[in-house]
């Protein structure tokens, strides 16, 4: 008699503590997907702010987005007989022959610059051709693209020069980019849950299309997941903005939750 009288109580305790227990799993798995959405949308974000001024390239293809762009790790001021300096190596916009130039300051130190590094001065190829980052070719013709051979002191040595015979930017800038990483992609599936995937190290195409034919047969050492059940919406830049709609989905649940992230994109080369 104990038993059933038991058994009763706890089915009438059960129905009331079942729904506050499935509301608080609920609750956990929708924080969960959202911080995780949360994390993607910072680290696609933290790296376009990264990004080589004029370099960000959004399309789509197959069903996927792809978002493009040369990622930079430092720069720096290169001296010029212009800025007012009035001693050292300037960087020459007229001989192909002169290779070196001195760094104004101090060199950056965290990240240093490398040898096999990319220097890339006035990337503004939707206005001077010449200067475009993109060009395909190591050393690269008609583009503001030179590897590092070696940098001592101040002194940064080029394998080439290809700004000599460019115009002169009105800035002294360059951006530094690494030759580990050089272009990367972000590609997410935009119409069916799929997998989020970031490509790097592929080298230069001046077509997307082209990087985006390259990037399957990439080693596995240059592509990472970083996550699955995603889907995104991706329009091109507008007013230095990109807009990232990112929806993640719980396989089991079938549950999911949708981000709007506005990105800054950096157009000052």
């Amino acid at each position: 008699m104990v038993i059933v009288i038991t058994g009763f109580l706890a089915g009438i305790v059960a129905v009331f503590i079942t729904v506050p227990v499935q509301s608080y799993a609920d609750s956990v798995r929708r924080a969960e997907l959202t911080d995780a959405a949360d994390v993607i949308l910072r680290r696609i974000k933290r790296e376009i702010r990264l990004a080589l001024p004029n370099s960000l390239r959004v399309s789509s293809s197959g069903g996927v987005n792809y978002i493009e762009f040369i990622l930079t790790s430092t720069g720096g001021l290169y001296r010029d007989e212009y800025d007012g300096s009035s001693a050292g190596d300037f960087l020459s916009f007229t001989s192909s022959a002169d290779k070196t130039f001195d760094v104004l300051g101090t060199l950056p130190s965290n990240p240093a610059i490398a040898a096999d590094d990319f220097i890339v001065v006035n990337n503004v190829a939707n206005l001077l051709p010449a200067n475009n980052a993109y060009a395909t070719g190591d050393p690269c013709s008609n583009c503001n693209r030179a590897k590092v051979a070696s940098i001592a002191s101040n002194t940064v040595t080029l394998a080439t020069n290809p700004f000599a015979g460019q115009l002169r930017p009105a800035s002294s800038r360059f951006q530094v980019v690494p030759g580990g990483v050089r272009a990367v992609t972000f590609a997410c599936p935009a119409l069916t849950s799929g997998n989020l995937t970031r490509y790097w190290n592929y080298g230069f195409f001046p077509s997307q299309a082209d990087a985006i034919a390259a990037l399957p047969s990439l080693a596995p050492a240059n592509r990472a997941l970083l996550a699955a059940n995603v889907t995104c919406m991706v329009s091109p830049p507008s007013s230095g903005l990109l807009n990232i709609v990112l929806t993640l989905t719980d396989p089991a649940s079938g549950e999911g939750v949708t981000l709007f992230q506005q990105i800054h994109v950096d157009n000052s080369a």
